[in-house]
């Protein structure tokens, strides 16, 4: 092993070190410890990069593929396995970056059987996992080519996969070009929030063919570091035509990039001094116009450090330009920023060090280059025999070699032990958000109540009334802090429906002294955290001061809650007389958030109503859209300030 590739090893299991106790913190105690992400940035760095670059970069595989395969360019089957390792290593990432930034990445198999058609994101799922199961089938011949497979069975799989090759090269180059593209696509939607300098009606066909050149240049710059880091020859010649096909591809991307621009009459954002123009101009320069101006001079394309200078700009200019439109330029309420923290960073580079650890692996014990450790060609019978790259097995990349386990491990286990010192030790606690008490406004019953149809409008929100609506009447407006998903609420019809004044404690089911069906604001006064139900200040006043406090702990034990006296002891029987049962609990400690506590007590009571009298409630009842109607936030928009600390905007208001 050469010293360049020993030092290159050390910093890459330095990396892994620094991402252990993150990854460990990370699953342990949520996102909120490790990330800036909030409600208003759900995507960031882990997105931005070790998914929609991360796929970019993994493109490789299927053009390279096609080249050989398709177009018969025999000359470059070198590079086919290396793009296809490239790709598959890339896949696996995309699938372990998803697992950081999923908030339940438990879940992460759900597309499977809960698919959505109707939707971008499911079709890049769908073709993501299908296309990791190619890649797998595609490499796998390279692995059973060891001789630790050199068995009948493994023989046999062998060449049933080698007789699948075309068919799977086509799969692959389906499923690729289609979530390629779809990336892309995932932006239409948010027009208003991308800068027009980066979206594009046609923003698919941008990232399709960028990640094309992407592609090549990337298994050119592999090609070469290979060379430099395992001492092999590089065929500069055959480097030499996978730039210039990328430089024509991103001739093209440029090409489209600015007549697009002209097209949607915002070819003057580009010169109009912003710093989001100065970004544009800078970003399609790296990305594409200065590289493929390179390979127009021969002294470059014929030269390894011109080719890996002119891949390397495509790379990290590709790598931009992902990051501006999921990060950079993508437009967020005031005050809702983001930038991500180093924990995210150091996650993001140790996942590209296990992946450059893992090739390396590959590299040094399957036949993925030629002349590179286990394609290495043997020594003549007769000669000593030269230690190949890597002697002893997985020991080169794995620490077990006692010069390899001091640099190696000590390396991990000193990144990771002061990553311990600059982890928090506990995640963020919720910014408190109090919860605003419901607001009354009249309103009209539309279509026949109770029906699947029926809906409650704001009596003003369209005059003239149409014919068939109810007459006007008092609505609950439930927007705990008024700016998410404000509800209409008909209570007296709910009142009547669920048997009078005899029904209040279905919903009311603790009021607080000398109060008559107390709000459920009252008790649950945090949109999201939990509160206390008991105020241990207002006691001490009631009760005299510190004087009061044998009225609730006994002498000699300690003051704790678990010591106090239950709640009934001294609420024995209401003040005043009303229908409400209170809760059969002898202490009521916390409540929890509002949000938490309507839905559960909504959606619990609609599902059991839709399923024991299903001739008179519908199903559809117990879908978010019964209460939550996103047709009606304009008209609940202009009632509904951002109040709340830490609003976010985006109100979708609700119905029923």
């Amino acid at each position: 092993m050469t010293d360049r590739l020993a030092r290159l090893k050390t910093v890459l299991w330095a990396l892994i070190g620094v991402l252990t106790p993150i990854t460990v913190l990370r699953f342990a105690d949520g996102l909120g410890t490790v990330t800036n992400l909030s409600d208003a940035a759900p995507w960031g760095l882990w997105v931005a990069f070790d998914v929609m670059a991360g796929v970019a970069l993994a493109a490789g595989g299927f053009v390279v593929a096609a080249t050989v395969y398709i177009f018969r360019l025999e000359r470059y089957r070198g590079f086919v396995r290396p793009a296809v390792l490239t790709a598959l290593l890339g896949y696996i990432l995309v699938a372990v970056g998803l697992l950081y930034d999923l908030g339940l990445p438990w879940h992460i198999w759900h597309p499977i059987i809960y698919p959505q058609p109707h939707s971008v994101l499911f079709e890049v799922a769908a073709c993501v996992m299908l296309y990791l199961t190619v890649l797998i089938l595609e490499f796998a011949p390279v692995v059973l080519e060891h001789p630790l497979f050199d068995r009948a069975l493994f023989r046999g799989a062998y060449r049933w996969l080698r007789k699948a090759t075309i068919p799977l090269v086509i799969v692959g180059i389906a499923l690729s070009s289609l979530h390629q593209s779809s990336l892309g696509s995932l932006f239409l939607i948010t027009p208003a929030r991308l800068n027009p300098l980066w979206y594009s009606p046609d923003i698919w066909i941008l990232y399709l063919v960028s990640a094309v050149a992407l592609g090549l240049m990337m298994v050119l710059l592999e090609s070469v570091l290979a060379g430099v880091f395992y001492g092999h020859r590089v065929e500069t010649r055959l480097l030499t035509g996978l730039g210039e096909a990328a430089a024509v591809v991103l001739a093209l991307y440029a090409g489209f990039r600015v007549w697009d621009l002209g097209q949607r009459d915002q070819l003057g954002l580009v010169t109009d001094g912003s710093w989001q123009s100065w970004l544009f101009i800078g970003e399609l320069s790296v990305s594409a116009v200065i590289p493929a101006a390179l390979m127009l001079f021969r002294r470059v394309r014929a030269s390894v450090a011109g080719l890996a200078t002119a891949a390397s700009l495509t790379v990290f200019g590709m790598i931009l330009n992902r990051l501006d439109a999921c990060i950079v330029v993508f437009q967020r309420p005031a005050g809702a920023g983001y930038f991500p923290s180093w924990m995210e960073i150091a996650v993001s580079l140790g996942l590209v060090a296990a992946g450059v650890l893992a090739f390396l692996f590959a590299v040094e014990h399957l036949a993925v280059y030629e002349g590179v450790g286990a394609a290495a060609p043997r020594e003549a019978p007769g000669v000593a025999p030269v230690a190949p790259a890597d002697a002893g097995g997985v020991r080169g990349l794995l620490p077990l070699r006692l010069t390899a386990a001091r640099r190696y491990s000590m390396a991990a286990l000193g990144a990771a032990a002061l990553t311990v010192v600059f982890v928090p030790l506990s995640g963020p606690r919720p910014r408190p958000t109090p919860v605003q008490r419901p607001r009354t406004q009249h309103g009209v019953v539309r279509g026949a109540a109770g029906s699947p149809s029926h809906r409650l409008v704001l009596a003003d929100a369209a005059p003239p009334r149409p014919a068939g609506d109810s007459a006007p009447v008092p609505l609950l407006l439930l927007a705990g802090h008024r700016d998410r998903m404000a509800v209409l609420f008909d209570h007296e019809a709910h009142v009547r429906r669920t048997g009078g004044d005899a029904s209040c404690a279905l919903c009311h089911h603790l009021d607080l002294p000398l109060d008559r069906a107390s709000a459920c604001a009252d008790c649950h006064r945090d949109v999201f955290d939990s509160t206390a139900t008991f105020v241990h200040g207002t006691h001490v006043a009631a009760l005299g001061g510190d004087s009061g406090c044998a009225h609730c702990h006994a002498p000699g034990v300690a003051k704790t809650y678990a010591t106090a006296a239950a709640c009934t002891d001294c609420h024995r029987t209401p003040a005043v007389a009303h229908p409400v049962i209170a809760a059969p609990a002898a202490r009521w400690r916390s409540a929890p958030g509002y949000e938490a506590a309507m839905h559960g007590l909504c959606v619990e009571c609609h599902e059991r109503e839709a399923r024991e009298h299903p001739g008179e409630y519908p199903v559809a009842m117990t879908r978010c859209a019964w209460c939550h109607d996103v047709d009606r936030g304009p008209e609940l928009r202009r009632l509904l300030p951002r109040v709340a600390p830490g609003g976010q905007g985006g109100l979708a208001a609700g119905t029923r």
